[in-house]
């Protein structure tokens, strides 16, 4: 037993600092607001929650084509294209 005690043991799973972890939270959306700036090529997103925790999201997109927009609004958000297509209201700034 004092033999065994005083073998190296090998670490068979090794712990990985690398790795980046992305949290989800579920929350009630009123309404999304895009202001589409085609001069800039940028959209800015402000997302209207019923939380009381996280009232407001803001998010800034590097496009300006609506189905685009709603795309990447339907996957940062982990919604479906259609409940996006019935939140989102659009502004469209020159």
């Amino acid at each position: 037993m004092a033999q065994e005690l005083q073998q190296p043991q090998i670490a068979k799973n090794k712990l990985q600092a690398d790795t980046q972890l992305k949290a989800t939270v579920s929350v009630n959306i009123l309404l999304i607001n895009a202001v589409i700036n085609r001069k800039q090529g940028t959209t800015q997103v402000a997302v209207e929650t019923a939380e009381p925790i996280l009232k407001q999201l803001e998010l800034e997109l590097p496009m300006t084509d609506a189905s685009q927009i709603e795309a990447a609004i339907a996957q940062e958000l982990q919604l479906s294209h259609q409940n996006v297509r019935q939140l989102v209201r659009y502004e469209i700034v020159e």
